[in-house]
Formats: structure tokens, C-alpha cells, sequence
């Protein structure tokens, strides 16, 4: 055996020590398919993710930060803890990856212990998780770690696709694995036909302006009319995509701890009635945290509307008072599905409340019964 070779199953060891399930490798070189990302860019269709724009020269190629990178090692830890039944009432679903801690903490901790056993070991390197300047699903390809679906997620064939990806970039050189040749999802769209707002403009293809997770999650406003009723219960993020794909069938059920479900369901009225800051504590070290708690308190009125029971008629009345003018906007909306009358007298001193009632009094919202 070379000593490529050696190092090649100490490092799959040492992945598989620190809680990943698959590790796979590939040559370094300009980053694949990363003049498809740029004209995703230039459309607009990240929405008001800037982020995503920024140091282009990293993502275009990782020697950009790294020069004497070699080697891409892409990692793939899953987060399925199993099944969680559906409480009912007034409810709102969270996605699967957010139920437990958030995976940034517990993966940057693997990553910093990786790193550091790689430069006792004389290797320079460059890693991050999806908060880094790096294109992991194209390395992950690349590395022979699954297809990148339909649906712009990775899976591993016939295993699962409810797994982070991280990548770290050697300056060591590691013998490569093939990448998966064959598309594994076939004539399928059932991922692409099950998006209940329609944000895939095709295979491949997420406008991410139109996905539930992009509005519940990262966006600051208020979501396009047309597309709130299609968020039906989720309050963060959004797992329709993945939960129709075949190749999730049988997952991958064997998740750290630390995704062991918490929150995977939350109660909207409770939600809505708790202040702000007491929920950001409630909230401390889990992605929940990510869109503050307006936005939080945003998405449980869209859900509320959704729903509209009448039970949800008094947290949506009192959310009116809200300092944030995002929650009263969604006030509004949520008052008028459930066929309350809250335009005719009501007045706000701020643009976006004042279009939400604009649109109510417009019929633009049509009241659920």
C-alpha cells in the first residue's frame, strides 16, 4: 500500500471517528459547474441571500485561499432521529434538519478537531460547512459523495438525503473516488411536481424566491399573496422535497444526539404570546434562532391564516401590537383568512402594514371560510 493510500484510510477512519458517515475525495481544480452557480447569481433568483455573492474568487476555486490545495475531502454526516408524530391543533412543522441542536456548532467542533489532527500530521488545509465560500454539493459530485438531485439536494442512491455536507481542502494528495456516473433520478419528478409554491423552474433549477424555507427562514419581509397558502403548516423551512423523493424511502436513521428532536413541532399560539427575547433564549444553539423571532412570530401567522381556525383569531389580534411591522403585516393577512374584519377602520403608520390592509381591503385576500 503507498503512503497515499495509508493516508487515505487513516483520514476515513479518523471521519468516521468524529461522527460522519460517508467521506469521499476528489482532485482539486476549479470548482465544478461553477459557471452554473454564477448565472444563478446574476439572475436574482437567491433572492436577498448577498451572502451567496460574496468572495466569488474562493468559490470559483478553492486555491484561491489555499494555493497548495491538492485534495477535496467531503464529508456527509446524517440528522434523521426517526419519525415524530403530528400533534395537531395549532401547530407548525419545522424542518427535520432544525429540530435539534444547529449542525454548524456540532460540525465546526469535528472540523477544528480534523484540522488540528491534520497539521500535527504536517498537512495544511482549508475547511467549512455551508457558511464558508464552498460549493459542497459540486465536490460532494465530484468526490463520488451521491448526485445532486432534482431538487438541488444531494443524496446518496438508494440511502438518504438527510445529511450536512462539509468539505475540507488538503494540500496532501489523496487517491480519488470515481464519481457517481449514472443520474439516479431517472424520468422521477416527484420532488419538483410536490413543491407546494412551484420555486423549481426545472430540474435542477430552484428559484429560491418562490421556496417556503428561502421566506420562513432567510428573507426579511413578507412573502408574495400568491404563494402564503402554499405554505400550509410550516413555520420554519420546509422538508416536502426530500420527504417524496424514492431514494429516502429507507433513511439513515443512526443521527447524532444532538438532532434528537426538541422542537419539531411548535405551538403557534404559545409561540406568538411568548416575548421576544425569552424565545430567543428558548431558542439558543438550534437553528430556530436564525430568523429572529419576528420572523418566527412572521411564519406562525402565516400559519394561522392558513389554518384558520377560530382559535386563532385572539393570538393573531393581539400580534396587531407587535413593535415589529412585519408581524403586524402578517397580523393582518392571518386576521383576513380566518374572515375577520380588520381593515374597514384600522390604520398603520408604516408602508408594509399599511399595504397588507390595502390588500384586504382590495379583496386580494380571500377569507378560508
Amino acid at each position: 500500500m503507498t503512503e497515499a493510500h495509508t493516508l487515505k484510510t487513516a483520514l476515513q477512519a479518523l471521519a468516521a471517528d468524529l461522527g460522519f458517515l460517508r467521506v469521499g475525495f476528489a482532485p482539486v481544480t476549479a470548482t465544478p459547474h461553477h459557471d452554473v452557480y454564477e448565472r444563478w447569481i446574476a439572475s436574482g433568483e437567491h433572492g436577498e441571500m448577498d451572502y451567496l455573492a460574496r468572495h466569488m474568487a474562493e468559490r470559483a476555486d478553492p486555491r484561491a485561499r489555499l494555493a497548495s490545495a491538492r485534495t477535496a475531502m467531503v464529508l456527509a454526516m446524517p440528522h434523521h432521529p426517526g419519525p415524530v408524530s403530528d400533534p395537531g391543533g395549532l401547530t407548525g412543522r419545522v424542518a427535520r434538519y432544525a429540530w435539534g441542536r444547529d449542525y454548524h456548532n456540532l460540525i465546526s467542533k469535528a472540523l477544528k478537531k480534523l484540522k488540528r489532527t491534520l497539521r500535527e500530521w504536517g498537512i495544511a488545509c482549508w475547511a467549512g460547512v455551508d457558511t464558508a465560500p464552498i460549493s459542497e454539493r459540486a465536490w460532494a459530485s465530484a468526490a463520488g459523495l451521491g448526485v445532486n438531485g432534482k431538487n438541488c439536494v444531494q443524496f446518496l442512491p438508494a440511502h438518504t438525503s438527510w445529511m450536512f455536507l462539509a468539505v475540507v481542502f488538503l494540500d496532501a494528495e489523496i487517491p480519488a473516488d470515481a464519481p457517481i456516473a449514472r443520474d439516479h433520478c431517472g424520468r422521477c419528478t416527484r420532488c419538483l411536481d410536490a413543491c407546494p409554491t412551484g420555486a423549481f423552474v426545472g430540474p435542477r433549477h430552484l428559484d429560491a424566491r418562490r421556496c417556503i424555507s428561502y421566506w420562513t427562514i432567510e428573507a426579511p419581509g413578507l412573502p408574495p399573496l400568491d404563494l402564503r397558502p402554499g405554505f400550509g403548516r410550516w413555520v420554519f423551512g420546509c422538508d416536502v422535497c426530500q420527504e417524496v423523493c424514492p431514494h429516502n424511502a429507507r433513511p439513515h436513521t443512526g443521527a447524532h444526539p444532538d438532532f434528537s428532536p426538541r422542537f419539531p413541532w411548535l405551538d403557534l399560539p404559545e409561540l406568538l404570546a411568548t416575548p421576544d427575547d425569552v424565545l430567543m433564549e428558548r431558542f439558543t444553539g438550534m437553528p430556530l434562532r436564525r430568523p429572529k423571532a419576528h420572523g418566527l412570530k412572521r411564519n406562525a401567522l402565516i400559519v394561522l391564516g392558513n389554518l384558520a381556525h377560530p382559535d386563532g383569531l385572539a393570538p393573531a389580534e393581539a400580534a396587531l401590537a407587535h413593535p415589529e411591522p412585519v408581524v403586524r403585516a402578517a397580523a393582518v393577512w392571518s386576521l383576513a383568512r380566518m374572515g375577520a374584519d380588520v381593515a374597514a377602520q384600522r390604520r398603520d403608520d408604516h408602508p408594509m402594514v399599511e399595504q397588507e390592509l390595502a390588500a384586504v381591503r382590495s379583496g386580494a385576500v380571500v377569507a378560508v371560510r
